[in-house]
């Protein structure tokens, strides 16, 4: 019995999502291979050869893989997949663009988003917004699995020494093409990996007052910023801050939430913070519930109040 972890990387390092689902992958029982499949990536996969826990590592190089097309990804999974018990993905963009396309291929169902291994055939996921938890059991002889990543503690990304072996490349599908890109620019922690995350919500009344109230506290802290998604869908901040169901799932060891009323849409995304402040006027306001730490008082107050104690 043996998994196949596949890489999130930049064709120069791996992705920390990587580490948390090699975790998942280990908990499976058995050996646990990583896939790197990139261009020129070859120091990525030798940094995957020494994450803590991996016994090989399958460097497939290229140019197809480039920019990590999803057809292209799941061609090369597909052409291994025959020596695999379970095939895992991180639960991020690209994890769920390529996995429903190997689980397709392979006629057999997803497993989706877990964030528990209870034996190499039976996982726990989160249903409704993480309000109850589903047991799945599957009796595929390929099991294709997303790993909510925090649902898993990270590997060590050092101290493994996992043989690094080449595979042949597929060629690419001619089913799609890179045209090209527009990546922010962020000196910033990334959402999904910040130990510590700032994020306000529609209280704040506009982006100016978002950006005035929110910034300087994340400054302070080496925070990442969010948003509600009502913040979000008012302008107040970017679409790629949303935390929640339909944004994105973090769990850092500090959320402080400001001007958030704690929506079931928004604490799925948050609650499983190691440690949660909320500010808000509203007493009433279901944020409370999962707050360790609850102050009932006024943001445009409270907050640079504390980025002055700070």
């Amino acid at each position: 019995m043996t998994a196949l972890v596949i890489a999130e990387h930049d064709n120069a390092s791996i992705k920390p999502a990587t580490l948390n689902t090699v975790t998942a992958a280990a908990a499976c029982g058995g050996d646990v291979h990583v896939l790197v499949a990139g261009h020129n990536a070859g120091a990525a996969a030798q940094a995957a050869s020494q994450i803590a826990g991996v016994s090989k590592v399958i460097h497939a190089d290229g140019e197809a893989f480039a920019h990590g097309l999803a057809e292209n990804v799941a061609a090369q999974v597909l052409a291994l997949a025959g020596s695999y018990s379970h095939i895992m993905f991180p639960a991020t963009a690209s994890g769920k663009n390529v996995a429903p396309r190997v689980a397709a291929k392979l006629d057999v169902a997803q497993i989706s988003d877990i964030t528990k291994v209870d034996s190499a055939d039976t996982f726990e996921r989160p249903i409704y917004a993480g309000n109850a938890i589903a047991v799945v059991q599957s009796g595929d002889a390929t099991k294709v699995i997303t790993v909510r990543t925090t649902g898993f503690d990270a590997a060590a990304a050092s101290g493994g020494s996992a043989a690094v072996e080449t595979a042949q490349a597929t060629a690419d599908s001619g089913k799609s093409s890179f045209v090209g890109q527009e990546i922010a620019k962020n000196d910033r922690p990334e959402l999904t990996a910040a130990k510590i995350v700032v994020s306000g919500g529609r209280a704040l009344g506009s982006a100016e007052k978002f950006t005035e109230v929110i910034t300087p506290l994340a400054d302070k802290l080496g925070a990442a910023i969010g948003a509600s998604r009502a913040a979000v869908d008012a302008g107040y901040a970017p679409n790629d801050l949303q935390v929640g169901q339909t944004g994105k799932i973090v769990a850092p060891q500090l959320y402080i939430a400001a001007g958030i009323s704690g929506a079931i849409q928004h604490l799925a995304g948050m609650k499983d913070s190691k440690v949660i402040v909320a500010i808000n006027k509203d007493p009433e306001a279901p944020i409370f519930s999962v707050a360790d730490y609850g102050l009932e008082a006024d943001l445009f107050t409270a907050v640079p109040e504390l980025v002055k104690a700070l």
